[in-house]
């Protein structure tokens, strides 16, 4: 499963391009973000990435789950948010 990771300096528009791309080929892509902005960016780009799939006929759900990753040799939590089509 291809990983996208999004920071709070992400751009919604061109991560949504990305989850499109991703969606299209494989069926399924995971976000991954850590911090409020963030995840507050990747939400947004999800929400765009489903109107632009939406009109060739796929639906796309998230599944948000906790992941743990390491930056800089330290240990953190993240938000995963398994994206897949339905």
């Amino acid at each position: 499963m291809e990983i996208l990771k999004v920071s709070s300096r992400s751009t919604p528009n061109s991560v949504a391009g990305a989850i499109a791309s991703v969606i299209r080929e494989n069926d399924t892509v995971e976000v991954q973000a850590v911090g409020a902005g963030a995840a507050n960016q990747a939400i947004k780009a999800i929400a765009i990435a489903r109107g632009y799939l939406a009109p060739v006929g796929i639906d796309l759900i998230c599944i948000p789950a906790f992941a743990n990753v390491l930056i800089d040799g330290e240990d953190r939590t993240a938000i995963k948010l398994i994206c897949e089509k339905r």
